[in-house]
């Protein structure tokens, strides 16, 4: 069993940037394939990016050039760092995590989710 907790959403301007981290307990990132997804009021929830256990990462068009998944296995925590947000990018953001071996950029459900961290970005 994986448990995760997120933190660092918030308030930001359009321009800003925002580091969200997401703290495992149960399993270290060296063992588990994490993704952040995110979901805005009336869409669908959409995948942003995902990491391997080894750090081999995969962004989708929304996240490419702004957004940078890592991890810090010292600390066992999954971090997304968000830079040049635009208003679009206001959702609720959820890690996810799972023992999925080679599988894990071939985009594979994750079956252990966090409780999301909220973003809000402004014009």
């Amino acid at each position: 069993q994986v448990q995760l907790v997120e933190s660092g959403g918030g308030s930001v301007q359009a321009g800003g940037s925002l580091r969200l981290s997401c703290a495992a307990s149960g399993y270290t990132f060296g063992a588990l394939c994490a993704a952040w997804f995110r979901q805005a009021p009336g869409k669908e929830r959409e995948e942003v990016a995902r990491i391997t256990s080894y750090g081999a990462t995969n962004y989708r068009d929304s996240g490419k050039g702004r957004f940078t998944i890592s991890t810090d296995n010292a600390k066992n925590t999954l971090y997304l760092q968000m830079d040049s947000l635009n208003p679009e990018d206001t959702a609720m953001y959820y890690c996810a995590a799972g023992v999925v071996g080679a599988r894990c950029l071939a985009g594979v459900r994750l079956p252990y989710w966090g409780q999301g961290t909220q973003v809000t970005v402004s014009s």
